[in-house]
């Protein structure tokens, strides 16, 4: 019954910010934001906290504008969420654009596959849905929702033009016969793991356990890595899916020294283009939270 009740209160909130006209519905997001913002506490103390720890050199009240700031991404994000169903690439005109398709081109007309190195910055969701509406569908490596019901509406959603998506429990079996045929997948890279499916590495100058996945089946496979992420910029007033330059990732007779490396390269890149845009960073997420034996836990 919680999972039908669930489903049914998301849905009724994509129907209506879907069918509002877009300024009304970004409005209605944002007092939503203004209201939900004092209430949730844990979140606003994980917030801080890691911007405490990663940014030291700004002010508390600086720390405070860009955690505002985050929550009012997630708000834009939802709206678009709930709209996407309605877009194309006419009505996307103006709103969304594409910077660096070069470098994705490049790297897929190398035909042993991309995988484009993504996070929880911007509009994560609406990046992958649009390079699909734009004719360039790709895979997306997801973790299960708890409620099967919301699983299936949003995993629905996000193929509604050609994307696919493969489980986290099927990574390992999966993207590597999907680089083999010349697939690209996206893949959020900027989580806590735990070992030994992770491994740590410096991120914003703290120790950070981190997905190594991504840098084993680059190496077996020879794929493309390249950034990926779709940024609200302020100065346009609009969406801009950027893609950068392949990675040049190690690859050596030294497997464990490459992959570390590796894995930090791919961790550097994303810190790179969080510092660019922090206030679209996910920094309510315990990313710190598995600590290096006998070191103290940070939450």
């Amino acid at each position: 019954m919680r999972e039908k009740i669930e489903y049914w209160l998301v849905r009724a909130v994509a129907g209506v910010l879907g069918r509002l006209p877009r300024a009304v519905a970004l409005q209605m997001a944002a007092l939503l934001v203004w209201i939900a913002y004092p209430l949730l506490v844990r979140l606003r103390r994980v917030g801080l906290q890691n911007l405490q720890g990663s940014l030291p050199e700004l002010s508390h009240r600086e720390h405070r504008r860009i955690l505002r700031g985050v929550f009012r991404s997630l708000g834009r994000q939802l709206v678009e969420f709930c709209r996407m169903a309605r877009y194309t690439p006419e009505n996307t005109q103006g709103r969304i654009r594409t910077q660096g398709l070069e470098n994705y081109l490049a790297a897929q007309a190398r035909g042993k596959g991309v995988l484009v190195l993504t996070g929880h910055l911007g509009a994560w969701e609406l990046s992958s849905f649009y390079h699909s509406l734009m004719g360039y569908p790709m895979g997306l490596v997801i973790r299960r929702l708890d409620n099967r019901l919301l699983d299936q509406y949003v995993n629905d959603r996000r193929c509604m033009h050609g994307n696919s998506v493969l489980h986290k429990d099927d990574f390992g079996r999966g993207l590597p016969k999907a680089m083999r045929h010349g697939e690209t997948f996206g893949i959020l890279m900027d989580t806590n793991m735990t070992p030994p499916q992770g491994e740590f590495v410096q991120f914003f100058g703290q120790q950070a356990c981190t997905a190594t996945g991504l840098a084993h089946i680059a190496r077996k496979t020879g794929a493309a890595v390249l950034p990926g992420f779709m940024l609200w910029e302020e100065s346009e007033h609009r969406y801009v899916l950027h893609f950068g330059p392949p990675l040049d990732l190690p690859k050596t007779d030294k497997v464990s020294d490459d992959i570390l490396q590796a894995t930090q390269i791919c961790t550097s890149a994303i810190e790179s283009w969080i510092r660019r845009y922090p206030d679209q960073w996910l920094w309510i997420h315990r990313r710190w939270k598995t600590r290096p034996a006998g070191e103290p836990g940070l939450y």
